[in-house]
């Protein structure tokens, strides 16, 4: 019996003594996308009809070590409660238990929306009720918060929600990113200045903890589900503000920072319609800049679990590359300021035939035109994936080598030192950043630090929304809110 059947068998057996009136498993289907957990569409037929639902799961049903987070049948829990609060959530309809085999995960109502950023940023749609969007996030986002974690039960042992103040939530990224043994300056100069800009005695209450563009349902009604409360926990509700307006989930509208469809205003007027509560705009942007550091480090994450298993996508590993883009958010919201490209090299004068420029090219193009329209689904999204990573490498034959070493020769100048190779002098960087042995205003280190992130993200990512921002300084464009 093969892995696929073996897991249907297990699935069918679970909903015929759980699903009321369950006739038969029609069909389950892994969705592209989710990166830390799987999703699935699962139709089945109960009571002469066909029903679809929603399976969220584990990779492999096995909870794997990630940024915070909590079980999965807490989750479930979580959007319980915060329906019967009067968020917009799927109802669950079980939650699966240990010996059934199936792993961590649950079952729930299938909705009807649109969940990918890109497609709510962009879609026709959508275009009537975008304008809506920021304010009414800014109403839910206050429900959220005003869910009395005790009364729901969600304070029991059971649910116990982990706790979080701004400084454990700095030390613990930091720390995080530490232990992957990469040196990354632009992360530990953040992580510095977030130290040093901690807001003063913050309220605590429920934080949903990834409530962004990308994990919200919407319809042409509007928002119809709040979706991966896999972050939630207590501690300080402007990070969820912050994290909505981080530029990563803006999807190319970096002129729309809540979400890439409204505007910060409209976001806090929704909030304290609801919540009664001042917001302080200086506080959500604390959190904003942690939102970049946070999702930087939580990309580096996706790589150390491509590295260490157990899903060795080809997903986790391209991810890995996009932590440049939170790293120029970073630039551009506390660094900004004039940069150059590196010139371009060109491979034309290589001798080799074919030149390595040409393979890569020739199976990039093999995976988008034969590979991509022969598979559907998940198939079709990890080849498309897959073509994507190739052109990373392919800038890299192109802008790799004079980057580096105009990098190493700025690292040579900043630390005043000319021995030892790129790898040492960077390390070196990191580590004066850490031991705070360098300030943050030392001279060059700010326009190093730009260079160098901005010249590395026109390799990993030339159409990021950032890179625009960031040679736009150099223009008279940009601004600090980027």
């Amino acid at each position: 019996m093969s892995k696929d059947a073996a897991f249907e068998g297990v699935l069918t057996g679970v909903l015929a003594s759980r699903l009321e009136g369950f006739e038969s498993l029609v069909s389950v289907e892994r969705l592209s996308g989710g990166a830390s957990q799987e999703t699935y569409r699962v139709v089945v037929r109960a009571g002469g009809d066909e029903r679809r639902l929603a399976m969220r799961r584990a990779p492999g049903g096995h909870a794997a070590a990630r940024m915070g987070g909590i079980s999965l049948a807490t989750e479930a829990t979580l959007m319980q409660r915060a329906g019967e609060a009067g968020v917009p959530e799927p109802g669950i309809v079980h939650v699966f238990a240990p010996d059934e085999g199936l792993g961590a995960g649950f079952l729930m109502e299938w909705l009807s929306g649109e969940t990918l950023g890109a497609r709510i940023v962009k879609s026709p749609e959508l275009e009537s009720v975008r304008p809506t969007l920021a304010r009414r996030c800014g109403e839910i986002l206050a429900r959220i918060h005003a869910l009395d974690l005790e009364a729901s039960g969600l304070g029991s042992a059971e649910h116990a929600l982990p706790h979080a103040d701004p400084r454990e939530l700095v030390d613990q990224t930091w720390a995080l990113y530490r232990g992957y043994d990469t040196p990354q300056p632009m992360i530990d100069y953040t992580g510095r200045w977030l130290l040093d800009h901690l807001p003063e005695s913050p309220r605590e209450g429920l934080v949903h903890g990834d409530f962004r563009n990308g994990n919200l349902m919407v319809s042409p009604e509007g928002v119809v589900a709040v979706l991966d409360w896999e972050l939630a926990h207590v501690g300080d509700p402007m990070r969820d503000l912050g994290w909505l307006c981080t530029n990563s989930w803006r999807f190319g509208r970096a002129d729309l920072p809540v979400g890439g469809f409204g505007s910060r205003e409209d976001l806090f007027a929704g909030y304290e319609s609801v919540s009664g509560v001042p917001v302080d705009p200086e506080h959500v942007r604390f959190w904003e800049v942690f939102g970049s550091f946070w999702w930087a480090v939580g990309c580096l994450t996706m790589a150390h679990h491509y590295r260490s298993g157990p899903d060795q996508s080809v997903e986790r590993a391209a991810i890995g590359r996009r932590s440049s883009e939170c790293q120029v958010d970073c630039v551009n919201l506390l660094i900004p300021g004039p940069v150059e490209l590196v010139p371009e090299r060109d491979p034309s004068s290589d001798l080799d035939m074919p030149r390595v420029d040409e393979l890569i090219e020739s199976v990039r193009d093999h995976l988008r035109a034969e590979v991509m329209p022969a598979s559907k689904g998940r198939a079709s999204f990890l080849a498309r994936v897959a073509a994507n990573s190739l052109d990373v490498v392919l800038r890299d034959v192109t802008r790799g080598v004079p980057h580096r070493r105009a990098e190493e020769a700025r690292l040579v100048a900043l630390l005043a030192c000319d021995k030892g190779t790129l790898s040492e002098h960077r390390w070196r960087l990191v580590q004066a950043l850490r031991d705070g042995d360098l300030a943050l205003d030392t001279p060059g280190l700010a326009e190093h630090l730009r260079t160098t992130v901005v010249n590395q993200l026109a390799i990993d990512q030339p159409r990021y929304s950032g890179l625009e921002t960031a040679l736009s300084f150099g223009r008279g464009g940009g601004t600090r809110s980027a």
